[in-house]
Parts: structure tokens; C-alpha cells; sequence
């Protein structure tokens, strides 16, 4: 009867010693040798049994694969696009579909070809200047002043003024004088001719020298700043009076548009290093 129970762990040793009282017994004694073997028969069949559920109540749970309904199912994580709704597209810089009417400055200087300047072949002379258009006796250069005046020349013969006054927008003075002024080409003729107007006709030079179709081609200025400035572009040349710098940088790329002509590389990178002037407003009037 040992065997039984060998190998049982100690919560089987109650059952055990049960079976020990019971073989003890006085009623074990008194019963009949072929009832004594039933007895311990049924006896030691209930020890296996209670020995074994204390074996499966101490043995860890067998895992069971969760089924489908028992696992939880994830959402699918939210794409970047999705969890910050569309992505924005890159900002667009607007241009002019046709290169005419009013634009930001700088999105004017996007528009011109950028070149080299080439200035072999160039003679001022190649550049009619200073005709009268019109036929009035008075020729570009004093119409230009007549038209600037602040206050009103008499205009005598041969259209000879005196007796008005002007203001010098590269540097801020003002003259009574029309001797003490010059009517600058704000884009110079030598310039010019190196940005594309080399492979002009001599009728469209002409008309770029004597352009009064827009009051920002040519300008009265002081005799001397028109010296200092002579035939350099931005890089090289800014008017003195500060508060006109981006007034002069629009009409330098106004003209250089209106004439369908070139900037070189240092050219547009100087006049875009003015960020400040970058939204003034150009008005673009091609020439004929």
C-alpha cells in the first residue's frame, strides 16, 4: 500500500493517513477478509483520485491562443498626411503670364534673362539721342525737365527755361537752375547695350535713347550724381539718398523689362540683396 502514494507531494498526506486510521479500525478488524480488500480497494482508489486533483490545482494553466474575437484589433497607425490633414503644396512665386502691367519687384527681376554683359562694338554714337519727337522745338532731354519741374519753367525760343525748380532724387537737393541738372538714362547706353541692345536696330536704339513713353526711363537729376553714377548698374552704383534706393531699383528693372533686356548674375543678386524693396510695386510697359 506504500507505493501508492509514493512521489505525493505534502498536501497528499492527509488522504494518506486517512487510510492508515481506517486499516487500524476496529471496524476494519471486525469485517470479513474479502470485505477487508473491498473496503481498502475503494479506500486507496479515492486517495489516487483526491492525490491527482491536488496535482492539477498546483500545475500552471495551459495558455489557449486567443481566438480572433478575443483579440483586440489595432487601428492602423495614422499616416503622417492623415494625422495632419493635406500636405500644404510649396509656395509659388506668382509671374506675370504676359510680362505686362504691375508686379512686385522682385517677382520682375525673376523674369529677366540673366548674361553675361558684353560690351565689344559699343559707341554712344550708335545710341540717336536727344531728338524732338514731336516737332515742338523742345527736344527729349528738356521735355524730361519741363515735365519734372516742381515749380514750373518759362519756356522761351529755341525752348531755352528759366525761372523753375527741381529736385535731385539721387541725392535730394534742389536747383533753380536747369544747367545744374542732366537728364540721366537710368539704365545708361553703354548698359544697355551690354544687357541685348547690341543686336538692335538703329530705330529701336533710338527709341530706347529718347524714351518718353514711361516717366522712368529718363530722370533729372544732379549734374554730379549723373557723373558718379555714369554707366554702372547696381553693383557697382547706388543713388547717395537712401530713402530712393528701392524707387531706383524699380525703375532700373521697369526699364530693363519694358526693353526685353538681359541682368548679369552679380546684377540680380545685388538688387535681390534688397530684401526691403522686394514688394514694391513695378509697373511694366513693354516698348514697342
Amino acid at each position: 500500500m506504500t507505493n501508492l502514494v509514493d512521489g505525493v507531494a505534502p498536501t497528499s498526506a492527509a488522504p494518506t493517513s486517512s487510510l492508515a486510521t481506517i486499516m487500524r479500525s476496529r471496524v476494519l478488524r471486525d469485517l470479513s477478509p474479502s470485505s477487508r480488500l473491498v473496503l481498502i480497494a475503494v479506500v486507496s482508489a479515492l486517495v489516487v483520485v483526491v492525490v491527482a486533483g491536488s496535482r492539477s490545482l498546483r500545475s500552471p494553466p495551459t495558455a489557449v491562443e486567443p481566438t480572433p474575437t478575443d483579440t483586440a484589433i489595432a487601428s492602423p497607425a495614422p499616416s503622417p498626411s492623415s494625422s495632419r490633414g493635406p500636405t500644404p503644396s510649396a509656395p509659388t512665386t506668382q509671374r506675370p503670364s504676359a510680362l505686362a502691367g504691375t508686379f512686385a519687384l522682385g517677382v520682375v527681376l525673376a523674369t529677366l534673362l540673366v548674361a553675361a554683359e558684353d560690351r565689344t562694338g559699343y559707341d554712344r554714337s550708335l545710341f540717336r539721342h536727344w531728338i524732338d519727337a514731336d516737332g515742338d522745338g523742345c527736344d527729349a532731354g528738356r521735355e524730361v525737365l519741363i515735365q519734372e519741374a516742381l515749380v514750373a519753367p518759362t519756356i522761351s525760343a529755341g525752348c531755352v527755361l528759366s525761372g523753375g525748380e527741381w529736385s535731385s532724387a539721387y541725392d535730394g537737393f534742389t536747383f533753380s537752375n536747369p544747367s545744374d541738372l542732366d537728364v540721366d538714362h537710368v539704365v545708361a547706353l553703354a548698359e544697355a547695350w551690354d544687357s541685348g541692345a547690341s543686336g538692335w536696330d538703329p530705330a529701336r536704339r533710338e527709341s530706347f535713347a529718347n524714351d518718353l513713353g514711361v516717366r522712368w526711363s529718363l530722370i533729372a537729376v544732379s549734374a554730379w550724381s549723373n557723373t558718379s553714377k555714369s554707366d554702372k548698374d547696381p553693383a557697382d552704383w547706388m543713388p547717395p539718398l537712401g530713402s530712393f534706393r528701392c524707387s531706383y531699383l524699380a525703375n532700373w528693372v521697369a526699364v530693363k523689362a519694358r526693353w526685353g533686356l538681359a541682368v548679369d548674375s552679380l546684377e540680380k543678386s545685388v538688387i535681390g540683396a534688397y530684401s526691403e524693396c522686394q514688394s514694391v510695386p513695378v509697373e511694366v510697359v513693354l516698348a514697342e
